[in-house]
């Protein structure tokens, strides 16, 4: 069974740090392109974050850009967020995926829901 597993969510206070990570099982995802999204409650999924398969090049949203930064270790076949400065509108659940989708085209409008794995979620509350 191919999956992703994201852990590492929790309440934390605005100005806080928190290190998402992600980790894939039923198949190795060095090949595969891989990245974050979030979706806060009554929001749109919003691309966070994506980073290429050799984890040479990474990609932000605008409105994490700065504060973000995404990565990979494909010997664990992981990729992690480190979040810092985390604000209140950084609120939401947050959802590991996997494409063999350059990277790069990830935060195209309605992309995402055509991206090949995805994870359960796991939520971040940021409270000011």
């Amino acid at each position: 069974q191919v999956q992703l597993v994201e852990s590492g969510g929790g309440l934390v206070q605005a100005g806080d740090s928190l290190r998402l990570s992600c980790t894939g099982s039923g198949r190795t995802f060095d090949s595969y392109a891989m990245g974050w999204f979030r979706q806060a409650p009554g929001k749109e999924r919003e691309f966070v974050a994506s980073i290429s398969w050799g984890g040479h090049n990474q990609y932000y949203g605008d409105s994490v850009k700065g504060r973000f930064t995404i990565s990979r270790d494909n010997a664990a076949n992981a990729i992690y967020l480190q979040m810092n400065d985390l604000r209140s509108e950084d609120t939401a659940v947050y959802y590991c995926a996997a494409d063999g989708l350059r990277p790069e085209a990830w935060s195209a409008a309605g992309r995402s829901r055509y991206l090949e794995v995805w994870g359960q979620g796991t939520l971040v509350t940021v409270s000011s």
